[in-house]
């Protein structure tokens, strides 16, 4: 009796632009979203041009929180429950990201301790340092806002514009690793990252007004300081580089508005 040859697997169609902008709701947040069910590779890179709405999204929903929160309260502890809110939001997973990296960046060794160091869940001082600082620039530049519609439209640009500069940052460096989320994830062709730069900037513009282009060009500064270190160090991102990308980037923005509030 002769073996029956098993069947090829399934080719499954690129999915459309409405699966994608699912898949990266699911993907950076945690809201209960149906399940993305199976998708042929490729896809979350493809999906990757969605980031920066599910920023906008997500410093939306801060936002409100801090536009509450100020009716009842002092500016920093408004400022501080809208930071917890997006915290809350995403799963803490541009936090993780950030700390992982600073304890890497802060090893002794080569490439590939630093990348050993980085895979441990455990944070050292390095990655505490760093989400204390990240944590509370974010709170202390917040809570400068002039204003609760001020810091609504300042969270919608941080996260959308911080969150847009993911896919170029991986259009500039090399995967680090052959495994693990940041090479699984594919890497997004320059017409993915072209539109998330143009809807990032449509968000910051709609959030900072004429405050954006400083804001803007200081994550872009921010982001490109973390890419050279993330090169130097590493030889390129991983998943945890990603998040510290969009994590300083997030940060510089605030501090940027916050001048421009002084």
């Amino acid at each position: 009796m002769t073996e029956q040859p098993s069947p090829p697997p399934e080719i499954l169609p690129p999915p459309g632009l409405l699966a994608q902008a699912h898949l990266a709701f699911v993907f950076l947040t945690r809201l209960p979203l149906p399940d993305c069910g199976m998708l042929p590779p490729g896809t979350l890179a493809r999906a990757m041009r969605f980031f920066p709405l599910v920023g906008g999204a997500v410093g939306a929903l801060s936002g409100l929180v801090f536009l509450a929160a100020q009716a009842v309260l002092p500016a920093l502890p408004a400022a501080m429950l809208a930071v917890l809110a997006g915290v809350l939001l995403t799963g803490a997973l541009h936090e993780d990201g950030l700390a992982d990296t600073a304890d890497g960046l802060g090893a002794r060794g080569g490439r590939e301790k630093r990348l050993e160091v980085m895979r441990d869940s455990r944070s050292g001082a390095y990655g505490v340092l760093a989400l204390v600082f990240s944590v509370g620039l974010r709170c202390a530049a917040l809570a400068a806002a002039p204003s609760g519609l001020a810091g609504l439209g300042a969270l919608v640009a941080a996260a959308a514009w911080s969150r847009a500069l993911i896919p170029a940052a991986m259009q500039v460096m090399p995967s680090a690793r052959a495994e693990g989320l940041g090479a699984g994830a594919g890497v997004p062709d320059a017409t993915v990252a072209a539109t998330a730069a143009v809807l990032g900037l449509v968000l910051a513009l709609g959030g900072l007004g004429t405050g954006a282009p400083v804001a803007v060009l200081s994550a872009l500064a921010a982001a490109w300081g973390m890419v050279v270190l993330a090169r130097r160090n590493f030889g390129g991102f991983t998943g945890d580089v990603l998040g510290a990308v969009q994590q300083v980037a997030e940060m510089a923005v605030l501090v940027a508005a916050a001048g421009a509030w002084a």
